[in-house]
């Protein structure tokens, strides 16, 4: 409790933070979104304050939603609802919104969802290590809902590797459904088109003329890949290990190059990133 800000408080900082730092711009690579992570850590009123506050400034609104059981329990409960009809009754629903997770929607609530215009990011590979369930992706899919693909965080996924992510969206959707549940080029579909919809961007998530230059070189020349290039696009999701590009290019910069960040001293970020995780474990714990 002694870190948990008052909701004026947040209400006030993520005001500033949207009018500090948010671009408008189509194709710019900084963009506020209000993220109240989820229907059992912060109030109605937050939820709804937060919806208002996003649109005031023309934002985009983001939280976790349906992801376990329990979650529809404590909705319930709590709310007399289940978490859709709580975010219905919160305005937080809409082609502006986008719900993590999304596993434990019931027909007539992807009814819902496809007549609001609001957007699901899968995490597989999230839900299989907490357990949460499958997500009904191929149903959502066939009634137009746009899905796309998302990591979760670091403390349900460890490595956000977004190759593997979508590994096991496609396996993930094939042991419930069937082998032809999903393929590919879906997955890639998601991945690239479906997450710049559901992120606001109308300029990238294609390759052709007039879209940013947003480009993911893979090299498929490796051991790991021989026998499987007769499609290399299914090659790169269905096969290999090594899931890092050679070159990345966002918005025209190169930002890894020969499988390296430009931006930065990779060496120099390790060793931060090793020192902040060994503080972290050694400081005592508040109270």
């Amino acid at each position: 409790d002694s870190v948990v800000q008052t909701e004026d408080a947040i209400l006030r900082d993520s005001e500033r933070v949207i009018r500090a730092f948010h671009d408008p711009a189509p194709t710019a690579m900084r963009k506020v979104a209000l993220a109240p992570c989820s229907p059992f850590s912060v109030t109605e009123d937050l939820m709804r304050e937060s919806a208002r506050l996003a649109r005031a400034h023309g934002v985009r609104l983001h939280t976790h939603l349906a992801e376990t059981a329990d979650e529809n329990d404590f909705c319930q409960s709590a709310y007399g609802v289940r978490p859709l009809g709580l975010m219905e009754r919160c305005q937080f629903i809409g082609p502006d919104v986008s719900y993590a997770h999304g596993i434990h929607f019931t027909d007539s609530e992807l009814l819902v969802l496809k007549a609001r215009g609001a957007q699901v990011a899968h995490c597989p590979s999230s839900n299989m290590r907490l357990g949460s369930g499958v997500c009904r992706v191929r149903e959502m899919l066939d009634l137009g809902i746009p899905v796309s693909l998302a990591v979760d965080g670091s403390a349900s996924n460890d490595s956000s590797d977004f190759l593997g992510e979508m590994r096991n969206a496609m396996l993930l959707q094939r042991a419930v459904k069937g082998s032809s549940a999903l393929g590919a080029r879906d997955v890639l579909r998601m991945a690239c088109e479906a997450g710049a919809a559901v992120l606001g961007f109308a300029g990238i998530g294609r390759i052709e003329p007039g879209m940013a230059a947003d480009l993911a070189v893979f090299d498929v020349d490796g051991l790991e890949y021989c026998g499987s290039l007769t499609d290399p696009l299914a090659a790169l999701v269905f096969a290999g290990y090594d899931h890092g590009t050679a070159y990345t290019v966002c918005n025209g910069r190169v930002v890894v190059e020969k499988g390296r960040l430009t931006g930065m001293d990779e060496e120099e970020l390790k060793r931060d990133a090793r020192a902040a995780s060994a503080r972290l474990l050694s400081s005592p714990l508040p109270g």
